[in-house]
């Protein structure tokens, strides 16, 4: 295709879905700064003054304090509505012990095979391009910037905001390069009090400053609530789960998705840590100009540790045949659970800031976070293929 429409969507911290996100991965966090090598998998539901966590760990954290932190999340978040307070929501918390059986695939020297294995089987996708300077796809990059901004907006007491949200980019694509924007959707949740003209006056102010000169859309093509009010909203309004936001976390659909969600969970389950291994290698092979774009599909095997196979698809803009792309990163790369958590420090407490506006396409940052999207591997994988 040479001419096309493309469009991606975000959520925002406060949609119910993130708020389950953030508050799994708070508790991961918790566990990983108690003991590095915690195992953690924890999901969260939330509906009307309600919340609830269930899932199987092994680590050193109680339960009132698993309970804390969820309230601490959602107060950080901003909720402080009659039907979703994070001082008055009831929280229960069903966490229990990791599974023998699980754990002995998993630990080094336990199960049929001795070296520390994958957490489950799966697999895992990581993409690249040149739309943009972080190498992610425009549509959701935009999407994404659209909400931290009206977020940004709204900590800083814009009182006629609330933190539920959802926007939607759509661009048009001429030779497989993006070169306008057909329209834009931005619901967001408000005051009683505000009007639908002032939300729109301060959505447009933002979708106009994160897009690109010239390519604001006409206010025909550009829908601001278009119900009519969003005034009910958060887990008041729908109910949310961990995990099923996964093609806002990663490439907004213009990739494929292993299936796998990442929050409540900890790096030894390659679900998510061999998904941030597979965004880093790809975004090394298209910063080291290789290629324009690059999907990389590794794959597992429960309790083992060697991967099963690399898979590397450079969509026709590949400088070097992807067979021996896929060779090189197998080598510049331990893709051995150990060793990409080993390689990316990935047992840290890092992960609650990952739960909302992707875990890809942003800044690596100074205590670890983000490590998967530095470019330090683009002279070994130039070395290797040269």
């Amino acid at each position: 295709m040479s001419s096309y429409v493309f469009t991606s969507e975000s959520v925002s911290e406060g949609h119910p879905d993130k708020v389950c996100d953030q508050v799994s991965d708070s508790i991961v966090d918790l566990f990983l700064s108690r003991n590095p090598e915690a195992r953690v998998a924890v999901e969260t539901l939330a509906t009307t003054n309600k919340v609830v966590l269930a899932g199987e760990v092994r680590g050193d954290v109680t339960h009132e304090e698993m309970i804390a932190s969820a309230r601490d999340v959602i107060k950080a978040i901003g909720y402080e509505q009659e039907g979703f307070h994070w001082q008055h929501a009831s929280i229960d918390c069903y966490v229990h012990g990791q599974s023998a059986d699980i754990a002995q695939g998993v630990d080094e020297g336990d199960g049929l095979f001795t070296e520390e294995g994958a957490g489950d089987q799966g697999i895992m996708f990581g993409y690249a391009c040149k739309e943009t300077p972080s190498l992610m796809p425009a549509p959701i990059q935009y999407a994404h910037e659209i909400l931290q901004r009206l977020a940004a907006i709204r900590h800083g007491g814009e009182t006629r905001l609330g933190p539920d949200a959802k926007s939607q980019v759509t661009l048009a694509y001429e030779n497989g390069v993006p070169v306008s924007t057909t329209n834009v959707v931005v619901s967001t949740q408000h005051s009683a009090d505000a009007t639908q003209a002032q939300i729109r006056d301060i959505v447009r102010g933002v979708v106009s400053d994160v897009l690109p000169s010239g390519w604001m859309p006409g206010d025909d093509s550009f829908y601001c609530n278009p119900t009519g009010q969003f005034i009910i909203g958060g887990p008041d309004g729908d109910a949310g789960l961990t995990g099923r936001k996964i093609i806002v976390d990663t490439y907004g659909g213009a990739a494929p998705h292993g299936g796998g969600a990442f929050s409540g969970k900890d790096p030894t389950k390659v679900d998510r840590s061999a998904a941030y291994a597979a965004r880093y290698l790809a975004k090394n092979v298209v910063a080291a100009d290789l290629a324009d774009k690059c999907t990389i599909q590794v794959s597992y095997a429960i309790g083992v540790a060697k991967p099963l196979s690399i898979f590397v698809n450079t969509y026709g803009t590949g400088k070097v045949a992807e067979g021996k792309i896929a060779d090189a990163v197998g080598k510049v790369m331990d893709l051995r659970p150990k060793g990409i958590r080993t390689h990316l420090g990935l047992n840290r407490p890092i992960y609650q800031r990952t739960a909302a506006y992707g875990h890809f396409g942003r800044d690596p940052e100074a205590d670890g976070g983000f490590a998967w999207e530095k470019t330090d591997l683009v002279d070994a994988l130039k070395a290797e293929l040269s």
